[in-house]
């Protein structure tokens, strides 16, 4: 709703269409500064809130701060947040329940990437998801894909053991998908994220320097970013386009998230 606000407004003051450029919004933007460079998240409470409670709230304590990426496979994952570096650490807090679906109201969905009989591939902003009508409410059953950049929360066997531990895909892997939280993707910085150190456990690890919600940072050294409004004209076309070109291979793990920097770094 303050999306279509803004843009109204815009379009009513200036006399032209709004732009397909979005800002990151502080409050749901991770910022990760890596030994191999930055990692921009933006986070999705829509889809997984209590994840997301989860990371920013171990961002604020400095507990990802100079922890390690101690599993990482090429093609598939890398990943982190355990605070005694291994799989299986947890941080003080209680396990977190499952949050593999979400419930979604057809607005709530940004862009169809694509429409079958018994559901859909879209985004919600730009973490890309799959989702089925329910018959009884008219809302969607959503889950997110796990496509290239999306970030997940980690468990052990136990649905409920969610803690602390987050990944980053290096590639798609859509096994994943109804089995563990998405709660967002990254919108910079899938270079960094394709760089780390492979090994299980590396040999030589990289590590998480510093891990801050965009809000809690100072405004000089927030990442001026702008997102492509996947709401917008611009975002459908690429969506078009791209499913011409790739025909019946087409998936929504195939569409980019397109970015830009504004006035600086």
């Amino acid at each position: 709703m303050q999306r279509l606000l803004i843009a109204a407004l815009s379009l009513a003051t200036l006399g032209a269409a709004p732009s397909p450029w979005w800002p990151l919004h502080p409050d749901t933007t991770l910022v990760i500064d890596t030994t191999k460079g930055r990692i921009v998240v933006e986070m999705r409470p829509d889809l997984a809130p209590q994840s997301v409670a989860r990371v920013k709230l171990l961002a604020r304590e400095g507990v990802y701060d100079g922890l390690l990426f101690h599993r990482v496979i090429d093609h598939f994952v890398d990943q982190t947040g355990n605070p005694n570096n291994h799989d299986g650490g947890v941080s003080k807090h209680p396990n977190l329940p499952p949050e593999f679906t979400a419930t979604l109201q057809p607005k709530q969905i940004d862009a169809i990437a694509t429409r079958n009989t018994d559901g859909i591939t879209g985004f919600i902003g730009a973490t890309p998801l799959a989702a089925g009508p329910s018959a009884k409410t008219g809302a969607w059953r959503a889950w997110g894909a796990y496509c290239a950049g999306v970030v997940g929360m980690g468990r052990q066997a136990d649905p409920n053991s969610g803690n602390s531990e987050i990944f980053f895909m290096r590639e798609p892997a859509r096994r994943l998908d109804h089995d563990y939280a998405v709660w967002g993707r990254v919108v910079q910085g899938l270079d960094v994220v394709r760089a780390i150190n492979v090994g299980e456990p590396p040999a030589q690890p990289d590590k998480m320097l510093r891990v801050r919600v965009m809000e809690d940072m100072p405004p000089a050294e927030r990442p001026k970013l702008e997102v492509i409004d996947t709401q917008s004209a611009e975002f459908q076309a690429t969506i078009a386009q791209l499913r011409q070109q790739r025909g019946a291979d087409f998936t929504v793990c195939d569409v980019p998230i397109a970015t830009r920097t504004v006035g600086g770094r």
